[in-house]
């Protein structure tokens, strides 16, 4: 293979990918807030892209990424234990002798669990072990959040050596080539795995 031939980052799917039925999470830190914030506005655009709808993606907040497993996790199993009692409701209406009620506009929303989180965070390496501490236990917890749920799991978490680096993978480098946005790529992803299927 040819150095020209060699092209960094993620093949496109082979799969059309239609993400209009799904609803996804995504739980972002607040820490680095100048590089989260596009990363999360790339994710966005890239579930858009794929026709999921904006009422249909749910974005929390967290003070930092040692937060962002525990979020996720709680988060999609309140979004299971709903869509749990959802079931019983519509049980009980129909066995009973009443009406269902009509739907109102913040109903329109799809309910039901998260089909896929991400999970963005950004962690640059400072001169003590910190940086290696919490990029070891965010990287295992947001496994974990996946694993233990059966919610993909998307680790959208940049570790980066520098500030610029860091800007770098959100698209807002300082130099002529602000790089590429990672959220568009994570976006992509959690539709990918949550349409996932044998």
């Amino acid at each position: 293979m040819g150095g020209d031939d060699f092209h960094k980052g993620v093949k496109e799917s082979s799969n059309k990918l239609d993400g209009g039925n799904l609803k996804i999470l995504i739980v972002h830190t607040r820490w680095n807030s100048e590089i989260v914030n596009p990363l999360v506005d790339g994710a966005k655009t890239s579930l858009a892209k794929y026709g999921v709808k904006s009422e249909n993606i749910v974005v929390r907040d967290v003070p930092g990424a040692y937060e962002l497993p525990g979020a996720a996790m709680k988060l999609i199993r309140q979004s299971q234990q709903e869509s749990t009692n959802l079931v019983s409701s519509i049980v009980d209406d129909l066995l009973s002798t009443q009406t269902p009620s009509s739907q109102t506009a913040a109903e329109s929303a799809k309910s039901g669990p998260f089909d896929a989180v991400i999970c963005i965070g950004v962690l640059i390496k400072g001169s003590t072990m910190h940086f290696e501490y919490i990029a070891d236990a965010v990287s295992h917890g947001i496994m974990r959040v996946g694993l233990d749920t059966g919610v993909p799991a998307v680790f959208g978490v940049l570790t980066c050596l520098t500030d610029e680096q860091a800007m770098q993978r959100a698209g807002t480098g300082r130099g002529e080539d602000k790089g590429h946005n990672h959220g568009l790529d994570w976006g992509t992803a959690a539709v990918e795995m949550a349409l996932l299927k044998l």
